[in-house]
């Protein structure tokens, strides 16, 4: 088979884990799952239940937005309601918790699943949705996991990526609005100040398509979080690995969780079901089921990002 193809059938596969499809499983990460297989059913907490707005309990369920697919964590489907991934077993184990239904909305990138959410026409993102103090501003982050950003890049690394320090030059695809956008175009600049080539940043709304850009050529690497690269590399037959592991590549310790509108009385519901989650080790087994064991983090906090 020419490269060509092999390319070729690679960004179909991609482009059909974009859509929602269930891929194989894939180097021991489970991977085709219906909503809330890999989580235990929960007793309601009348206490939680409680404490949720009024609207919520009149209506008997939240809404969550996402923007797309974010594997292993948001899988959407290609009808814009359904999700599987280790978001959607959360949600699912959070809603039986609560005592209400959790119903997902697909949205077209993350700046419309923030504004949505700041507007109160979504009740929250289950995310994980990088916590940083900017976003915290319109905001509030109930994080759950913990990441770190690496590149996906050929297999061989041909551009010997070793850190964000080693991209001037290269063509980097990121997706649009995320944080490591914002990172690899500082980088670009620092570049330019040191007399090096600028980097080529493609901005792209989603996953799949950026990690396609990738294994198509058009990208020498992508710069995102390490579980989804770490899901994609997986799938990609041995043509991509990762690169830039253990290294900072321009961030603090960073946090995700899942946002709601700045102060709203959702967002120590959601922490105290999470923690109650994470307490009765639900949480665990839904994050090792899909390999994002690494993730996992003991305690369940608002707005821990510091920079």
């Amino acid at each position: 088979m020419s490269k060509y193809a092999t390319a070729a059938l690679l960004g179909a596969a991609l482009l059909l884990a974009g859509c929602g499809a269930n891929p194989e499983e894939a180097e021991g990460v489970l991977t085709s799952q219906e909503p809330g297989a890999g989580a235990a059913a929960q007793a309601k907490d009348q206490a939680l239940y409680a404490r949720l707005p009024e609207k919520v309990k009149t209506a008997g369920k939240l809404v969550s937005v996402n923007n797309g697919s974010f594997p292993p964590y948001e899988i959407a489907g290609a009808d814009g309601r359904s999700l599987t991934g280790a978001a959607a077993d959360m949600s699912e184990a959070l809603g039986q918790l609560l005592g209400v239904k959790i119903e997902h909305v697909t949205v077209d990138g993350l700046p419309s699943s923030l504004t949505g959410i700041a507007s109160g026409r979504y009740d929250f993102a289950i995310g994980p949705v990088g916590d940083f103090r900017d976003r915290q501003k319109s905001n509030d982050f109930v994080d759950w996991v913990k990441e770190y950003v690496v590149f996906a890049v050929p297999k061989g690394n041909p551009d010997k990526i070793g850190s964000v320090e080693d991209t001037c030059g290269l063509k980097i695809s990121v997706m649009a609005g995320g944080s490591a956008e914002s990172v690899i175009k500082g980088q670009s600049e620092t570049c330019a100040k040191e007399g090096k080539p600028k980097i080529g940043v493609q901005s792209y709304k989603d996953q799949p398509t950026s990690v396609l850009a990738v294994s198509s050529g058009r990208a020498d690497a992508f710069f995102s979080s390490q579980a989804p690269l770490t899901y994609f590399v997986g799938q990609a037959g041995g043509k991509l690995e990762l690169a830039g592991k253990g290294q900072r590549n321009g961030f603090d310790d960073l946090y995700q969780g899942a946002v709601v509108g700045k102060d709203s009385p959702l967002r120590d519901v959601l922490k105290d079901g999470i923690q109650q989650l994470m307490d009765n080790g639900t949480y665990a087994k839904i994050m090792d089921r899909w390999g994002t064991g690494d993730n996992k983090i003991d305690q369940a906090g608002v707005n821990l990002a510091k920079s």
